[in-house]
């Protein structure tokens, strides 16, 4: 990984799609010139974000050498991720004359940055767009590997497309205006991660729980670092999903679910956080993950302050399973971990997960 000066940046090699992810202590002009200059912009970020960063992105934008600069903020929250959304985007994007060679710059956390990039995805049919991460959530998990979409009623993340940045820019500062709330909905994404594919990472999570509940910062910039070279790796092997790339939906099925139960009242860091505990205990109940493996997951869930379960209506959780894409041929797939470090995919039936959830 290689070093220039604060900054530390990796590659996600995808071919002529490939590019790299910073991590910058800030954001500045110069990192965005290679991205803005000469060209239309246009910024889309969300109410909260908005008012914290829109103004500074867009006169670093403007110093940056941007021929035009249009910004769109939508309301905060999983409630706007809807294709009413994309499309105030896209007819902005028009009155602001943008072209082929425009750029759309995804600020915020993982709906912003969803929403930016699938608008990028199908406007003109399809321009560049850079994700500008704010949330620990979206630094280690939405901004990377090129998954852009919005929901529909019936569930999330159902209409969408696979379209990469042109770059992800993560600058740390952003972290200290995060509440504690959002940014253990980051840790989890982190958690899930080392759970999945590097025990030694997982064992040093559990070590250093202390700095992890008081936000260290040098020990949140290598979570960082760690959690992204992770899933870069994954998505350079299997970049739309036709394999083991799936299994970075460990705790998404059931989060899923429980995100829609909730009303979308939980974020999803949470439903993720529960979501792999419930994964466990389904794993367990059918023989599949020894006790150790699901209690030592547990634990250090619980040591974060993370959400272990919620106490929703089960029948409710078991019929939102099936909205969710994950769903193949009326069966159920979830993603568990036999042993630390190692994920599979196993399909369920129907009457089993009924089982485990007592209905």
């Amino acid at each position: 990984m290689p070093l220039q000066g604060n900054e530390q940046y990796l590659s996600v090699g995808l071919g002529d799609r490939s590019y790299k992810i910073q991590l910058l202590d800030t954001l500045t002009a110069d990192v965005l010139r290679p991205f803005a200059e000469g060209r239309s912009c246009m910024i889309v970020s969300d109410s909260t974000v908005a008012d914290l960063y829109l103004g500074e992105t867009f006169a670093l934008l403007k110093a940056a050498g941007a021929a035009s600069i249009a910004t769109l903020a939508f309301e905060a929250g999983e409630e706007s991720k809807t294709l009413a959304t994309v499309e105030s985007i896209c007819r902005t994007a028009v009155a602001r004359h943008l072209d082929r060679k425009s750029v759309i710059f995804g600020l915020g956390g993982g709906v912003p940055g969803d929403m930016a990039g699938f608008a990028a995805a199908i406007y003109m049919r399809g321009i560049d767009f850079v994700q500008l991460p704010t949330t620990l959530l979206a630094m280690v998990d939405s901004s990377i590997g090129g998954k852009t979409g919005c929901d529909l009623p019936e569930g999330k993340n159902l209409i969408g497309a696979f379209h990469q940045p042109q770059g992800v820019l993560i600058a740390a500062d952003r972290l200290k205006t995060l509440p504690d709330e959002q940014y253990l909905c980051g840790l989890a994404e982190i958690i899930k991660c080392a759970a999945i594919m590097d025990e030694p990472f997982f064992a040093e999570l559990e070590a250093n729980v202390e700095k992890i509940r008081s936000r260290d910062d040098d020990f949140t910039r290598r979570m960082i670092l760690k959690t992204c070279a992770l899933k870069a790796k994954i998505v350079e092997m299997d970049e739309k999903e036709g394999g083991i790339r799936a299994i970075l939906n460990y705790g998404h099925t059931f989060g899923h679910a429980l995100e829609k139960v909730s009303e979308f009242s939980i974020l999803h860091g949470q439903g993720v956080a529960a979501g792999m505990c419930m994964a466990l205990e389904l794993g367990e109940h059918s023989g599949l993950i020894p006790a150790e493996v699901v209690e030592r997951q547990k634990a250090l869930i619980r040591a974060t302050g993370l959400p272990e379960k919620y106490d929703f209506n089960r029948e409710q959780v078991y019929q939102a399973l099936f909205s969710d894409k994950k769903t193949v041929g009326g069966k159920l797939r979830f993603v568990i971990t036999p042993e630390m470090g190692r994920a599979e995919i196993v399909t369920f039936p129907p009457e089993t997960v009924r089982e485990y959830l007592g209905l």
